[in-house]
């Protein structure tokens, strides 16, 4: 993870534990902080390390994901994007940095959306589409705006008014969007062998076993 982003996301995690200001432009702690932040991060997004070596599968999240999405009105496809470019679709993904979980979600940020074990796939999924939700409604509903957010931190897109100039928050940016809309995820699972049976059953008037 670039410096740049380092210290926005550093910016965003002071702020949550109310540290805002403790760290100034000029302060050796606020260099050795940074220093040491930025390379904790530099290893953490795109990989991530896995606890147990868990399966990968894309799909076995789905239906977790299209519940998160419904709950809180945000496009699924945006979702599972997030989720495969901050953890590759591992729950036990962990960074370097210390984010955890399926949607990389950092201590301060897990424990501020009231997460208690940020591996659980169905706690990592809401939390993470609940922050989302709270980037696109604070960006005016601006999906470029609240997945930048959701890399860089709300606090540097404000201060931008758009996607700061980091190469890797504009190239997040790019693949979030870009897969979101080559890889839809319907709202709702799709019909098995089962259910199509039934249905044409139903339509041509005969018992579907």
């Amino acid at each position: 993870m670039s410096f740049d982003v380092a210290m926005a996301r550093l910016t965003d995690l002071r702020s949550q534990l109310g540290l805002v200001g403790a760290v100034t432009d000029g302060s050796a702690t606020s260099a050795d902080s940074a220093a040491a932040f930025a390379q904790q991060l530099g290893q953490a997004r795109a990989t991530g390390t896995s606890r147990s070596g868990a399966s990968t599968d894309p799909s076995q999240y789905d239906d977790l994901i299209r519940a998160a999405a419904a709950k809180y009105d945000v496009d699924p496809s945006l979702v599972r994007a997030v989720v495969k470019n901050e953890s590759g679709f591992d729950a036990n993904a962990t960074s370097p940095a210390g984010a955890q979980g399926l949607m990389q979600l950092m201590p301060a940020t897990a424990a501020g959306l009231g997460v208690t074990n940020a591996y659980d796939p169905v706690q990592s999924i809401d939390a993470g589409t609940r922050y989302l939700r709270r980037q696109l409604d604070r960006f005016g509903g601006d999906a470029t705006k609240a997945v930048a957010a959701y890399n860089a931190g709300p606090t540097a897109v404000a201060r931008y008014d758009g996607v700061p100039p980091y190469r890797e928050t504009q190239a997040y940016v790019r693949r979030v969007l870009a897969e979101a809309a080559a890889s839809p995820l319907s709202t709702a699972p799709a019909a098995t062998a089962d259910t199509a049976g039934s249905t044409a059953g139903a339509t041509t008037g005969r018992t579907a076993w």
